[in-house]
């Protein structure tokens, strides 16, 4: 079923606002700037609004300094012409006023994301006609805002445009790779339009798609809203989230339901919906907080950010400045807040090195420097190259190639393998010293050994009950 979207032509016709559409308003934006600081990252579960770009940047802080939200979804990135990536088609990636925003949110731990596409606007990946050139300009806007995390808000035509969707995963995949062999991370994800029965036939396509150009996507969020008649909205958006579980674990066949879950983000309408009959109440948002918050799922979301209070009269048609519905100001922000919570994972910094292990001149590394989610951690002759290049991060994390040393699927039984896996803040990826130069990892009372035990190249790295042999002998770069 394909969902109502109302386009905005000029200024003067806005009465309604387009579900997750890139707006044509005109902006005024300030000269081209130097690149955003660094962010500190995202914690396992979060609230991040999409903030419209053709508001003013001081939403992000006044929602802040009302309800605590530091985290925000920056919609559109979209085309400006000739395969330009610019916000909302007409400001630069870098102007100055969004980067003073951008600057002052992650000084006080908040961290941002670029949404690319949208409902209105052209995504890079249709107006860029080569993957070289679409890969320089998501590089451009990656760069220039400093990020770690990108969405993609794929709907409508540009859903079932193939060739646009392959393009799109070839970039992101080449692009991840070589953040990764920087000691960088580039998450990525899928906003996709969705039936309280689940994702439709075109969205498994170009998710299908993406796996098969080995990208790690590392949320797919549904957009729970415009379902074309009236229902109880929180419960369809549970419901969403019920299939996408489902649909999820048919196209990653090896995660388990608890990964599955913390692959999911959900992203209502708040308050009146593009079909005025559908309504998300304040009660609908406290409904699926519940849900997500209980379940594990990654990231809450809304459109939009500016529409976050009460209408002078509520009801009718959805407005671009209001929700239409009975609410306090911020009070979608607030609730929505209440996941965000564990532990944050901030990208690597600065140096690393290898970790040796207690046999000579042998060191732990990732198999063919994959950086897919579980490739095998494993011993080899030391040599210097990315994939045994690993950094302790914060929270007690082993990070390489962007990714985490990890227990698979939390596993606590001696001889559960360990791999690599998108940092997200588990008990499966912290590593303590323990007694000598063994590392354990406290969730399962177990310390990381060399299977066999051997010395030969290849041989995987797994937990056991930890003994202090050579096996299980490791030094940490300094």
């Amino acid at each position: 079923m394909q969902r109502p979207r109302i386009a905005l032509k000029t200024l003067g016709a806005l009465t309604a606002v387009p579900t997750l559409a890139a707006g044509l308003l005109l902006a005024t934006g300030a000269p081209a700037h130097a690149a955003a600081n660094p962010g500190p990252g995202f914690p396992a579960q979060y609230a991040a609004p999409y903030a419209e770009v053709w508001n003013s940047p001081s939403a992000l802080t006044n929602a802040k300094n009302a309800t605590g939200i530091k985290y925000f979804t920056l919609a559109f990135v979209i085309d400006g012409g000739g395969c330009n990536a610019t916000f909302n088609g007409d400001t630069s990636i870098t102007d100055a006023s969004w980067t003073s925003a951008i600057n002052s949110l992650r000084s006080g731990g908040g961290d941002v994301i670029a949404s690319f596409g949208g409902a209105s606007g052209t995504e890079e990946a249709l107006a860029c006609t080569s993957v070289s050139t679409l890969e320089a300009q998501y590089k451009r806007v990656i760069d220039g805002l400093n990020l770690t995390r990108v969405d993609f808000d794929i709907e409508g035509s540009a859903l079932s445009n193939t060739a646009a969707n392959d393009r799109r995963n070839t970039a992101l995949a080449d692009l991840q790779q070589q953040y990764a062999a920087q000691g960088k991370r580039l998450d990525v994800q899928y906003t996709l339009p969705v039936n309280p029965t689940g994702l439709e036939s075109n969205s498994l396509s170009l998710l299908n798609n993406a796996k098969s150009h080995n990208l790690t996507v590392n949320l797919v969020n549904i957009m729970t809203m415009d379902y074309g008649s009236a229902m109880d909205m929180g419960n369809a958006a549970i419901s969403a989230a019920q299939a996408l579980h489902t649909q999820l674990g048919q196209i990653w066949t090896t995660k388990s339901s608890a990964q599955l879950w913390a692959m999911e983000g959900n992203t209502p309408m708040i308050g009146v919906n593009d079909t005025s009959s559908e309504v998300f109440s304040t009660s609908d948002a406290q409904d699926v907080e519940n849900f997500a918050k209980s379940n594990g799922i990654q990231e809450l979301s809304f459109w939009a950010l500016g529409r976050d209070k009460a209408c002078a009269t509520n009801g009718g048609s959805a407005q671009s400045g209001c929700s239409g519905t009975s609410q306090s100001a911020w009070q979608f922000s607030s609730i929505f807040n209440a996941i965000t919570g564990g532990a944050t994972i901030p990208p690597p910094t600065g140096g690393g090195g290898p970790i040796h292990s207690g046999y000579a001149n042998k060191c732990v590394d990732i198999a063919s420097a994959g950086t897919a989610n579980g490739t095998a951690v494993q011993l080899y002759d030391c040599n210097g190259t990315t994939a045994q290049n690993w950094t302790v991060g914060a929270g007690g994390t082993l990070q390489a190639l962007g990714k985490c040393m990890d227990v698979a699927a939390a596993g606590t039984a001696n001889g559960t393998v360990v791999q690599i896996y998108d940092c997200n803040g588990t008990g499966s990826q912290v590593w303590q010293k323990g007694t000598g130069n063994t590392l354990m990892n406290p969730q399962s009372g177990k310390c990381l050994d060399a299977t066999g035990p051997s010395s030969a190249n290849g041989t995987r790295l797994q937990i056991w009950t930890c003994a202090g042999g050579t096996n299980q002998q490791w030094t940490l770069p300094s």
